[in-house]
């Protein structure tokens, strides 16, 4: 698939046309990897992605020109990367409004595209998993509860949820989401 991937984009990225580290990524969220719903993407791109690298919205500049790919993936991804990742940066949502698809393809775009793929991660960088315990690693203000999640908490038996920078738990007998940048594993 490698090879057809090269042939398709030009052996470049097929959002940005950087011709640097390329490797493929499968769009979730998808049952098997295929041409039709893969891409060949620049580390830089997969970094951004991924949220792993820091957001450069002017590399996404880019998106502009490679919305209009005639590749049904490539066009996914561009949606996918200006709701999720570029989210409500004006120029961004312009070039979102001007994107249609028919109904079953909408419908793989507005999928939880770049978030599936996505870990959810402590402050040190390790993986939080469901039912994993976590500390809190400074004082809360906990929004419409009144009270304040204290730093040394321990919240255990965590859930994921849809935003990989997002947990849920119990503090204090109060169901809460929790950003899990304020959080390390326990």
């Amino acid at each position: 698939m490698l090879d057809q991937l090269k042939i398709r984009s030009g052996d470049c990225c097929e959002l940005c046309q950087s011709t640097d580290n390329l490797s493929i990524y499968e769009i979730p969220p998808q049952s098997d990897a295929s041409l039709d719903n893969s891409a060949l993407i620049c580390a830089t791109c997969t970094g951004q992605i991924l949220k792993t690298d820091a957001l450069d919205e002017d590399h996404w500049r880019c998106l502009a020109q490679a919305m209009w790919s005639e590749h049904t993936a490539i066009q996914v991804l561009c949606y996918r990367v200006m709701k999720n990742i570029l989210g409500d940066i004006g120029w961004a949502q312009d070039l979102r409004g001007q994107m249609y698809f028919e109904q079953d393809i909408q419908a793989w775009a507005d999928a939880d595209n770049a978030q599936a793929g996505a870990k959810t991660l402590d402050s040190n960088g390790a993986e939080l998993l469901e039912g994993d315990s976590v500390t809190l690693i400074k004082d809360l203000d906990v929004k419409g509860a009144n009270f304040t999640a204290k730093r040394g908490t321990i919240v255990r038996n965590i859930r994921l949820t849809d935003n990989p920078e997002h947990i849920e738990g119990k503090v204090n007998g109060t169901q809460i989401v929790l950003v899990s940048k304020f959080l390390k594993k326990a």
